[in-house]
């Protein structure tokens, strides 16, 4: 069953490679959605999948690539809505 998880992360969580990271894995797991950073220093993940790939990926976020210090992870459920083709990296 696809489900939707809105993640905002916080931390040193730009500049740290945390977007290209976040799309390798998502793409790996056959996620669509896209990430990106937010002005306020936050990254902001939506993904849409099967709910095992996106456990996965909630778990990545909470640890973050190597140079990352995750410091919270506000999660969200939302209704899919499947208007995303793929994973990508936004500004």
């Amino acid at each position: 069953m696809v489900k939707r998880v809105r993640l905002l992360v916080s931390g040193r969580v730009q500049g740290v490679f945390f977007r290209a990271h976040t799309r390798d894995l998502a793409r790996r797991l056959g996620l669509s959605g896209y990430v990106r950073n937010l002005p306020d220093g936050r990254v902001e993940i939506v993904a849409e999948g099967e709910e095992k790939a996106l456990g996965e990926l909630i778990s990545f976020a909470h640890r973050g690539p190597p140079l990352a210090q995750v410091t919270g992870v506000e999660e969200k459920w939302e209704d899919p809505t499947g208007e995303f083709s793929g994973f990508s990296v936004f500004p």
